[in-house]
């Protein structure tokens, strides 16, 4: 599978076998790029994973990461936004309301669930296209607990934020002087 859907642009830049690389340049679309690449550069197969979760996520609750806005909640940021409710119990309040009653209530789950294990901060704990492809297919593949999206602000980036140990650097400064 040859998916590259981080940004439809950087396609061309990667060649046909290759798997995972550097980029000196990182260039996409925020939001649908994954941590590792807007940080470091650094793309992999995994890179299209996240930003499929996005998509779905998206899908699900009719709102656009790039420009979310909700006024019922503290949530920033869409992935913050759909790891609160995910978090607090109560998935299906994220539903977009033009879908009414059209849905599988244990499908729209499933897909939310599925879409919180593509977007996971960690590379290695997110899916392979191939088992997503499984799990889509499937109500009986078993599906990890998600973990921590990517780009997520909540009480989690608070604390850890302050359980760091902070350091004061100096530096020493001389003067010169010509003669």
């Amino acid at each position: 599978m040859d998916s590259k859907i981080a940004d439809f642009g950087t396609a061309k830049i990667f060649g046909v076998d290759q798997t995972q690389g550097n980029t000196r340049r990182v260039v996409g679309t925020y939001g649908y790029m994954p941590p590792e690449y807007v940080m470091h550069g650094q793309f992999s197969v995994k890179t299209d994973v996240y930003s499929f979760g996005v998509l779905i996520l998206e899908i699900i609750t009719g709102k656009k990461i790039s420009n979310f806005t909700d006024t019922t909640s503290d949530a920033q940021y869409l992935l913050s936004y759909v790891w609160k409710h995910w978090k607090d119990g109560r998935p299906l309040e994220i539903l977009d309301p033009f879908l009414g009653d059209t849905h599988s209530r244990n499908e729209v789950i499933q897909c939310i669930h599925l879409g919180l294990l593509c977007v996971q901060e960690d590379i290695d704990k997110r899916p392979t296209m191939a088992n997503i492809v499984l799990m889509l297919s499937s109500y009986s593949v078993s599906r990890p607990v998600p973990c921590h999206p990517g780009f997520c602000s909540s009480d989690r980036s608070e604390t850890r934020r302050d359980s760091l140990p902070l350091s004061v650097n100096e530096v020493s400064t001389s003067e010169f002087y010509p003669r």
